[in-house]
């Protein structure tokens, strides 16, 4: 009688195919959830700017200069009079929703000041987060919706 130790090659294969395939699987697991992960951080921060923009509303009983009514990328730079631009909350909530996204942020004001929107794109998608002065968010893109709107389309 033959009396072997360790482990045929055929074994530490089967092994090693085995970890391969459950090491894949849970990669595949983590990449979803960091996905999710990062649409949800975009959405946080979509409801603060709505948060923030209705407080900026109730202060001075408009969303921002009828002048410069119409959608644009938002530049939380160059234009101080906006309320996207000149509130530091409503600011580092689309630059970090922007930073999750790796995407530029669309933002609306209506024609008068009455209404406001703002989307992001969602992290690995097609689709944006918008979130604007009525209702709650939803996927779309902000865009002047008319007169005093602005809306998600």
């Amino acid at each position: 009688m033959k009396n072997s130790k360790g482990f045929t090659l055929i074994e530490l294969l089967v092994v090693i195919a085995v970890i391969g395939v459950l090491s894949s699987i849970v990669l595949a697991s983590l990449s979803i959830a960091r996905q999710r992960g990062r649409d949800g951080a975009i959405k946080a921060n979509l409801n603060t700017v709505r948060s923030e923009m209705e407080l900026y509303y109730v202060g001075g009983e408009s969303y921002g200069d009828p002048a410069v009514a119409g959608s644009a990328v938002c530049d939380v730079e160059t234009d101080p009079e906006q309320p996207f631009t000149s509130v530091d909350n409503i600011r580092h909530a689309i630059a970090s929703a922007e930073l999750s996204s790796d995407g530029q942020a669309v933002c609306s004001v209506g024609v008068g000041g009455g209404s406001w929107a703002v989307s992001v794109p969602l992290a690995d998608s097609a689709d944006s987060w918008c979130v604007r002065d009525i209702g709650a968010g939803g996927t779309g893109v902000a865009s002047e919706g008319g007169p005093n709107s602005a809306s998600c389309q």
